[in-house]
């Protein structure tokens, strides 16, 4: 086949999934896609579906390795799993993945996971004024997002809502923060127990919401 790319490529699926990104079955739909006997539509059929998506991201954790120490840091993360999990259990999340001091997850609707960031602030805050609690106290940053995704990958959550979603939730919320994309605005917006502030970021091309708990039904 002619190319003028000098340089082998890896194709085979069970090699390219043994790395942990995708399974087998995604590699060979892929690339029966890109030689032309897998239709975009069939492809999308197969793997794509609308959800809510939730990431998490502990505040703080570079600085607790480096006051407290490794094992002071990897408590914390065992912490914070311990207090966040339950809830997105209780919201019937339908995929939950960690990874280090993240969480991903997804839910059907975007009420669903601005229920469950709410309420994982609420836990957070009283699991560090109760006698459990040592140090430097914990809390998280969540972006939330709601739109198409493949299902597929290690978070069964890939495309641009989802990178929205990530970059909220671990690189521009702050602590006890609860940022969305506008997707998932469009859903939420109408809910009488949260405000909501359009904001914008010197480092983000799109707009995005704050979303803060009232109490109010």
């Amino acid at each position: 086949m002619p190319s003028d790319f000098p340089y082998e490529l890896l194709t085979d699926p069970k090699i390219l999934s043994g790395f942990g990104s995708w399974e087998e079955e995604v590699y060979r739909d892929f690339m029966a896609f890109q030689q032309g006997d897998l239709s975009e539509a069939d492809l999308k059929a197969k793997y794509v579906k609308t959800v809510a998506i939730l990431a998490l991201d502990m505040s703080g954790l570079t600085e607790s390795a480096i006051e407290g120490g490794d094992l002071s840091s990897m408590l914390k993360v065992f912490d914070i799993q311990k207090v966040c999990a339950p809830v997105f259990l209780e919201h019937d999340a339908i995929d939950i993945h960690t990874y280090a001091d993240d969480f991903i997850s997804t839910f059907d609707t975007a009420g669903q996971a601005l229920d469950s960031a709410f309420e994982i602030h609420h836990r957070i805050r009283k699991f560090n004024e109760s006698d459990l609690a040592h140090g430097k106290h914990m809390s998280c940053c969540i972006g939330i997002g709601y739109g198409p995704v493949f299902r597929i990958g290690q978070n069964k959550a890939s495309g641009d809502e989802m990178n929205r979603t990530s970059k909220l939730g671990e690189d521009t919320a702050r602590g006890y923060e609860t940022l969305l994309t506008e997707n998932c605005y469009r859903q939420v917006s109408h809910r009488k127990d949260a405000v909501f502030e359009e904001r914008e970021h010197e480092s983000l091309s799109f707009p995005f919401y704050t979303a803060v708990n009232t109490g109010k039904k």
